[in-house]
């Protein structure tokens, strides 16, 4: 008797494992856009993203062209001009933001490939970068 309660007892933790494992993981909730104030500066890390994406539309309802200088940001708002510098090559472009991504490890924006290729970001993938709104 033992036995069968026991095999029944780990039929039923596999089974709720399993259903947990299965469940759809909650949604990323951005926080509500703002109108970051011109000339304003900001300091962080930026990634770049591309290949995936191509194609597909962004947040804005747009779809992404990784050969544009475009970015996506979690909370400033669509159309939002931002010139963006690589802190370890001094190089800078201009991106418009037009993606929403989830600032998660402390990154601060996701620039198109195209953008990144311009300040030297594709190699080493993320880098410490100044933001100046425009």
């Amino acid at each position: 008797m033992k036995g069968l309660l026991r095999a029944a007892a780990a039929v039923a933790c596999v089974s709720l494992l399993l259903a947990a494992a299965c469940a759809s993981p909650k949604k990323y909730r951005f926080p509500p856009a703002v109108v970051p104030k011109p000339g304003s500066v900001e300091t962080g890390i930026a990634s770049w993203y591309g290949p995936g994406y191509d194609g597909k539309r962004t947040s804005s309802g747009e779809r992404f062209d990784q050969d544009e200088l475009t970015a996506a940001h979690a909370s400033w708002v669509f159309g939002t001009r931002v010139k963006v510098t690589l802190l370890s090559t001094g190089k800078s472009v201009v991106v418009r933001i037009n993606d929403r991504f989830p600032n998660h490890k402390g990154r601060m924006i996701d620039l198109s490939r195209e953008a990144a290729r311009r300040i030297g970001l594709i190699g080493p993938g993320t880098g410490k970068v100044r933001l100046e709104v425009l």
